[in-house]
């Protein structure tokens, strides 16, 4: 669970905020304060994984607050005002929610957050060596036996609601167990995931475009979707080994 602060001035934006936060089974509310000093406090004594805050407060501003932290949590930007929207993004907000907010709405930037806070918690693991480290296979359940895969066979995995399947250079594997548990167990320097349905071998992508992936499976290019939740992420280490 990621641990919430909410920072806003109006009692109304805070009791709104605390009301979507208590139906998101992935958010734990440690606090609600209605200025920058009171949540400068709060930060001090609570670890806090995600900030809802507003910009337009009294004696500081959400943004100038930002820019105090050092080592800032990660936060949403709450206001009435669009104007503010490229500076927020230029301070690596996770979103920018415009008031009223909508369930709906709060809900995807809640889902941002989540999947930020989980890959920052993968490359913790991944530094602290992480099973899957230095090994180049793993076993998983599948038709009665416990089947050796090698990492360096794996195209793609497919998630098939409580099942996953895991595509090979030759044939394919069928276990039974969520996309997230078999995720977390995957080096993250091997393996990104791309879509709800889809984790694909890094070194077995062929080609990438906005909304694909393209990989070689029998001779044949298979195309892969990628997730709008995902696509920045898998665009990001094309550019960072781009010529």
């Amino acid at each position: 669970m990621m641990n919430t602060l909410i920072i806003d001035d109006e009692p109304l934006a805070l009791d709104v905020l605390e009301t979507y936060i208590s139906q998101m089974p992935d958010l734990n509310l440690v606090g609600r304060c209605s200025n920058a000093l009171e949540a400068n406090e709060m930060l001090r004594n609570n670890q806090v994984d995600l900030i809802f805050l507003d910009i337009q407060m009294p004696q500081l501003s959400g943004v100038d607050f930002i820019k105090t932290l050092t080592n800032p949590p990660m936060f949403i930007f709450t206001t009435a005002y669009s104007n503010y929207a490229v500076e927020g993004y230029e301070l690596n907000a996770i979103d920018y929610l415009l008031k009223p907010i909508s369930l709906d709405r709060f809900m995807k930037a809640v889902n941002k957050a989540t999947e930020q806070f989980e890959l920052r918690k993968r490359e913790e693991n991944s530094e602290a060596g992480t099973p899957g480290e230095g090994v180049e296979f793993f076993f998983v359940k599948a038709d009665k036996k416990l089947v050796k895969i090698k990492y360096d066979e794996i195209l793609y995995i497919e998630g098939l609601k409580d099942y996953v399947i895991i595509r090979l250079e030759q044939g394919r594997v069928v276990t039974l167990q969520t996309m997230k548990s078999l995720e977390d167990k995957l080096p993250l320097t091997k393996f990104k995931r791309i879509h709800r349905s889809y984790i694909v071998s890094i070194d077995k992508i062929h080609a990438v475009d906005g909304t694909s992936v393209d990989v070689y499976e029998k001779g044949q290019i298979k195309q892969l979707p990628i997730g709008k939740n995902y696509r920045d992420e898998i665009l990001e280490i094309v550019n960072r080994n781009k010529l």
